[in-house]
């Protein structure tokens, strides 16, 4: 009987070793973001605020940066996506101030970036983060970095705003 239980219990340890060791992975994940594998340390990566100072990656309070990376100009379309990106924060409720939005690219005109608040609005002081970009002028891409400087997800250009919020609500709380 307790070579039973036992094997009951050992089975599904040994069948995931089995599987880790045969270099299997699932074909469809959970998240709808790329996953960044391994994630990049964008700690090092200068990046200044609009109000002068730099962006601090390193997070004592636990937030999580979400970064809009346009390429180019951010025109009419790419500010609706911003403006997006602030709704979606907002359905967080109280865990929305674990979400910090980054803006990094071209300086908006003030009355965008007021509408856009409380996105903050920086740049890149390097090339670090062009990787991450959107490769057409006028579209934006989207990486979520941890509150230890790690880019973890990326989204590319199109990304659907509903699936961002799920894999969003599953770091944030």
């Amino acid at each position: 009987m307790f070579v039973a239980i036992a094997f009951v219990f050992a089975a599904p340890l040994i069948a995931a070793l089995l599987l880790t060791r045969s270099g299997w992975r699932p074909e469809k994940t959970r998240n709808y973001g790329t996953l960044v594998q391994p994630p990049v340390d964008v700690a090092a990566a200068p990046v200044t605020l609009a109000s002068g100072g730099k962006l601090d990656w390193r997070d004592r309070q636990w937030h999580w940066s979400l970064l809009a990376l346009p390429n180019g100009e951010c025109a009419a379309p790419c500010q609706e996506r911003l403006a997006e990106l602030v709704r979606m924060r907002i359905t967080l409720n109280r865990n929305a101030e674990r979400l910090r939005l980054v803006y990094v690219g071209a300086p908006l005109p003030a009355d965008a970036a007021n509408a856009l608040k409380p996105m903050v609005q920086a740049s890149a002081d390097d090339a670090a983060l062009e990787a991450w970009r959107a490769q057409r002028p006028g579209d934006v891409a989207l990486a979520l970095v941890d509150p230890n400087g790690l880019l973890m997800l990326r989204y590319a250009a199109g990304y659907d705003a509903a699936q961002l919020r799920g894999d969003v609500v599953k770091v944030v709380h």
